[in-house]
């Protein structure tokens, strides 16, 4: 038995866990996985015999666990104005009745994903009335 240990950057949040150990205990020859999102880390305990750990990697790097998260940066100009063919997404406004509060608003696209590039979260393949529609 060998224990193969990785850093996983993109692993924030508990749903990440449950993904990771889904993802891992499906491959022939592991034992055990223990994920922590909050050290973002993975161990993986596997027999050498049915498994390499390259296939543990690629595994985890197909489900897009490994490398660096895609988080979009503001360009730094005003609202209306673009910068080269990226305009600058995010406004402000400030209402009297909210006082000194400032609140902010981004109109996102949507590209057929979530919104925060999540690994193992998918679009919702159906709507909710379809969902609804079928258990009837």
């Amino acid at each position: 038995m060998k224990t193969f240990a990785q850093d996983l950057p993109t692993m924030y949040g508990d749903h990440h866990v449950v993904e990771v150990r889904r993802i891992l205990m499906a491959l022939p020859g592991v034992e055990d996985v223990y994920a922590s999102s909050s050290y973002q880390m993975v161990e993986v305990e596997y027999d050498e015999t049915s498994l390499d750990p390259v296939q543990i990697e690629a595994t985890l790097k197909e489900a897009g666990y490994l490398g660096e998260m895609a988080v979009p940066v503001e360009r730094g100009v005003l609202q209306g104005q673009t910068n080269g063919n990226k305009p600058f997404f995010r406004t402000t406004a400030a209402y009297e009745q909210t006082g000194r509060a400032v609140s902010f608003t981004q109109k996102v696209p949507f590209s057929g994903r979530a919104l925060w590039p999540c690994p193992g979260m998918g679009p919702v393949a159906q709507s909710i009335e379809k969902i609804e529609e079928e258990a009837k």
